[in-house]
């Protein structure tokens, strides 16, 4: 099987022309018809800047690191669960940042004015963060005893997090009103139509934090994948690797959602293509899976805005029939290995 991997420079060079050509797409297709290049050829107008600049700019750098961070975050899971099917969504992450983002959407209305005025655009943000690192203490509590830390507890745990934080959810949106609905289902369906300097400053520096972490995590990732007992004899501290490993996708999911809403399977797709490209090393999983991720993202943004024109198709819906059959590849692939 080694022997059909495809090295690493050739598929980050490979990915890194994907990222560009979607870039680019993603900057030159719209309602206007602006090509991003046309400021150097003529005298643009006030609104063909505002264009390119407030809407067109900010939503590619959003869906860049949003698909970056989702990517990273299942290349993290699948590498602690050292299992391909594993993702953020998996351990209830995911499910406590929505929680998060819908109680700040119902129920923001009721917190006090000066609240409301200090957290401003801000609130959906904090709240799904909020909710996100809530189910990352809540999982880590559960599944931590003696000092170590039970993988399969863990998984246990998320399940029953993940039902509860769903539970608590629909609570919600039948207490919703008419307006908040809409507000809800947009989200929930994943989009990055509001996209806006705001939203990325309020994300980026968490995602980006994140990713740059990750890296110093393959190593212990790596000594992991041949079993606990060997990675501490190695010298790996594989308790902290795992504290990290958790709040990094605790971080990265709770941005992501936060400014995207539900956008699903990006976790599990990447990065098991990835390892069947150039194989399980997170040396060059991790990386290669925030480009892969960023690009994907970016691409299928892309194309939510095009098919549908001039509507825009919700990015989660296109990403699931993207994704699932993938999904369903997997499994049926490898089902004579798994352990479930």
């Amino acid at each position: 099987m080694a022997a059909h991997r495809l090295p690493g420079p050739l598929v980050g060079g490979a990915l890194g022309l994907l990222l560009g050509a979607a870039t680019m797409a993603s900057l030159s297709f719209g309602a206007s018809g602006l090509l991003p290049w046309e400021p150097l050829l003529r005298e643009i107008s006030v609104a063909e800047r505002a264009i390119l600049l407030d809407i067109r700019l900010p939503r590619l750098l959003l869906g860049a690191l949003v698909g970056a961070g989702l990517a990273v975050s299942g290349a993290l899971m699948q590498g602690l669960f050292r299992n391909p099917l594993a993702d953020p969504g998996l351990v209830g992450v995911g499910a406590g940042a929505g929680l998060g983002a819908v109680i700040a959407i119902v129920l923001g209305g009721a917190l006090p004015v000066a609240l409301q005025a200090v957290t401003g655009i801000y609130l959906v943000p904090i709240f799904a963060f909020t909710g996100g690192w809530a189910a990352t203490l809540i999982l880590y509590r559960v599944a931590s005893a003696r000092g170590q830390t039970s993988i399969a507890t863990m998984l246990l745990a998320g399940i029953v997090l993940s039902a509860l934080a769903g539970a608590l959810t629909g609570l919600l949106i039948f207490a919703a009103d008419d307006a908040q609905l809409r507000d809800l289902t947009f989200w929930g369906l994943g989009s990055l139509a509001g996209a806006n300097w705001v939203k990325l400053a309020a994300a980026a520096p968490i995602l980006l934090v994140g990713l740059a972490v990750t890296p110093l995590l393959a190593r212990g990732l790596d000594a992991m994948a041949l079993g606990e007992p060997v990675a501490r004899h190695m010298g790996v501290p594989v308790e902290r690797v795992k504290r990290g490993a958790i709040l990094a996708v605790a971080a990265m999911t709770g941005a992501a959602v936060a400014v995207s809403g539900g956008i699903g399977f990006l976790g599990i797709v990447v990065p098991h293509i990835l390892r069947l490209a150039i194989g399980p090393g997170h040396r060059l999983l991790l990386p290669l899976s925030a480009l892969f991720g960023a690009a994907l993202l970016v691409a299928a943004d892309t194309a939510a805005r095009l098919l549908v024109a001039p509507a825009e198709l919700p990015i989660g819906i296109l990403m699931a029939l993207i994704g699932a059959p993938v999904f369903l590849w997997i499994l049926l692939a490898r089902r004579a290995h798994l352990e479930i």
